[in-house]
């Protein structure tokens, strides 16, 4: 993977963590659309950690 697609996740995790906030802040915060973003955070997540362990791996071999 390349470092651009490193930080196109960093970025699409950030949106979906401003997503949740603002969703969060309304008088009436939706939940299952908080539900449907924090699952989406967390895949988001697992991909970053997964492409991390990938470049480390690849620097330490």
């Amino acid at each position: 993977m390349s470092e651009n697609f490193l930080r196109y996740l960093e970025r699409e995790h950030a949106r979906l963590e401003a997503a949740i906030a603002e969703q969060q802040r309304r008088l009436w915060p939706d939940d299952a659309e908080i539900a449907r973003l924090k699952k989406a955070k967390l895949l988001v997540k697992d991909q970053l950690a997964r492409w991390r362990n990938e470049a480390f791996d690849d620097v330490a071999a």
